[in-house]
């Protein structure tokens, strides 16, 4: 586990090691509100092929907060900061909602450090509908505090069989949103608001995998096809039975789907 100085703040960044020496690195990018923990599901599985980075995002877990608005830029600034610290030159990027987002970013502007994407359950733009969506979540913190926003967040990211399934997967996920700082969650909520790579997706020139929980209302499935459908090398998956996070609430189909993309680009190097 490592702090990373980002000038002024520092982030967060622990390292999985791979089961096997000479391992590649894979980067693990989490949502909005979330923390790296939300990953702990894929570490089984990741580590029997790759090296493993995670990070919590600036304003998130036990990374800085600095002072917001912040925008894609700085949060794509930051992961490449951790990759250099982590002395990882070239990494599969892997990111959900806010972190495919980053990923994207990361793509588009650095290609040169990435052997693929994974980008999960995100969006590509920020049409007034989601900017009104995240102006009523602020104006609801602002006069209750991050717990107003709780049982919202929650629903989108769990489905109902999940919620009452798993109470205490659910229970702790919950306790991160309720304690996240709320200078982070403004700073990051600016850069969604902001958002604007969908004219750019063709531009991104590594193999892409585009996944969607199949009731995800967030990030809708239909919408996260169109962004697979915009980038030259990319396929597009679907998590059954799956809402907003879908790596925790489908996670054995969420692991098959990513081993195979895995697999796939160990057999197109050999």
């Amino acid at each position: 586990m490592t702090e990373v100085a980002r000038g002024g703040f520092a982030l967060f960044a622990r390292v999985d090691r791979a089961a096997r020496p000479g391992a590649g690195w894979i980067v693990l990018s989490n949502s909005l509100a979330a923390d790296h923990r939300m990953w702990d599901p894929q570490i089984s599985a990741l580590t029997r092929t790759h090296n493993v980075l995670r990070y919590d995002t600036r304003g998130h877990g036990a990374s800085g907060v600095p002072l917001p608005p912040y925008g894609f830029d700085d949060l794509v600034a930051d992961a490449i900061a951790v990759m250099d610290a982590k002395g990882v030159g070239k990494a599969v990027f892997m990111g959900l909602s806010l972190g495919g987002m980053t990923g994207l970013g990361v793509a588009l502007d650095h290609p040169q450090r990435v052997d693929a994407l994974i980008c999960c359950d995100a969006r590509a733009d920020a049409p007034p509908s989601y900017v009104k969506g995240w102006q009523d979540r602020l104006a609801a913190i602002e006069s209750g505090g991050m717990a107003a926003i709780v049982p919202g967040t929650i629903e989108r990211w769990f489905g109902a069989g999940f919620r009452a399934s798993q109470p205490a997967i659910v229970a702790r996920f919950a306790e991160a949103i309720r304690t996240m700082p709320v200078d982070g969650y403004r700073g990051c909520a600016a850069a969604l608001m902001a958002l604007d790579y969908r004219r750019h997706l063709g531009r991104i020139s590594v193999p892409s995998l585009f996944i969607a929980g199949a009731n995800d209302l967030a990030a809708p499935p239909e919408s996260m096809r169109d962004m697979a459908s915009a980038v030259p090398d990319a396929r597009f998956a679907l998590v059954p039975d799956a809402s907003h996070i879908a790596n925790v609430e489908n996670a054995a189909a969420f692991d098959t789907v990513v081993a195979e993309f895995l697999a796939g680009l160990t057999a197109r190097r050999n």
